[in-house]
């Protein structure tokens, strides 16, 4: 099953791609233990024990609340030139064709939320018209932290973590939505509607952000990059190598994580294998997984 419903909200997974990432976990994940990753539940949704690569899943959670149709985050994108994330570079996937087999297409998204601008979030913002890259959704309104926004924009000449990671993202999957009008820039807090609300949830990057639902009485939280494994529910003071603000992204990732373990919120993080999502409780000094969404893994979608 690719599909739920919360409260009013039905969320439907859709896949782009699943496997590895070229990463092993002392690479991917620095502040981790080997220990931690010796657990045989891991294999084969999370990690690939005979290669010890990690695998990860790029994927959009498509939303229908009160009549709109949003899509959370868009993944990596079709024909993008990645020079320094060659894994994500010049892609050919079925993401549209899935999103079409939700019932989906490119004109029907009301709302594109972007919950930070990393290259593996905003590919699908666009697509080649010609050698134009435009809008993919154009009826859509493109909801982007200001913050990112700005800290990604390079005529600010920021230095960010990744170095040259993150180049052409912005010019290619960014900018141009942002030319053709379709953006709203946010800051803080954005109430998207009477269940679902935008909130800042920095570290990963400056704008990193968080949302919301809380309808009936169903709660989730969809958390971007706050979470690549769950080896980070279990001890959330392990980063990502991709954490601009490594103090910052732990402080988040513990407060996301107590909200949702108090309010029995599902966890939805943008990167997931196996079940995608998870129900987490309070232990000792960090988190326990109290039980996963009944989402299909990946090799059992029917």
């Amino acid at each position: 099953m690719d599909h739920i419903t919360l409260g009013d909200v039905d969320i439907t997974r859709v896949w782009e791609y699943f496997g590895p990432v070229d990463m092993t976990p002392d690479t991917f994940f620095p502040d981790s233990s080997k220990e931690a990753w010796d657990a045989s539940w891991l294999s084969p949704h999370f990690l690939d024990s005979g290669t010890g690569i990690v695998h990860s899943a790029i994927q959009t959670w498509l939303l229908r609340s009160e009549g709109r149709t949003i899509l959370v985050d868009t993944g990596v994108g079709n024909h993008k030139e990645r020079p320094y994330a060659p894994v994500w570079s010049h892609l050919e996937t079925d993401f549209l064709a899935n999103l079409a087999r939700a019932g989906v297409q490119p004109e029907d998204v009301d709302l594109v939320i972007n919950t930070h601008l990393h290259a593996d979030h905003v590919g699908w913002n666009t697509c080649l018209d010609g050698r134009q890259w435009v809008p993919t959704f154009p009826n859509a309104t493109y909801l982007m932290p200001k913050h990112d926004f700005d800290f990604w924009n390079p005529e600010n000449d920021h230095k960010p973590l990744l170095g040259r990671g993150n180049q052409n993202v912005f010019e290619d999957s960014v900018a141009p939505v942002h030319q053709a009008g379709r953006t709203l820039l946010w800051e803080d807090s954005h109430r998207i509607d009477a269940g679902l609300r935008l909130d800042a949830a920095p570290g990963h990057t400056p704008g990193s952000s968080v949302l919301t639902l809380t309808s009936g009485t169903d709660r989730a939280v969809f958390v971007g990059d706050l979470l690549h494994s769950p080896v980070q529910i279990l001890d959330p003071d392990v980063n990502s190598c991709f954490c601009e603000d490594p103090a910052g992204a732990r402080a988040t990732r513990r407060k996301v994580l107590g909200w949702a373990a108090d309010h029995n919120a599902l966890v939805i993080p943008a990167h997931l294998g196996g079940h995608g999502a998870a129900e987490v409780a309070h232990a000792g000094g960090g988190f326990a997984i109290k039980g996963w969404a009944p989402f299909a893994p990946y090799a059992e979608r029917s």
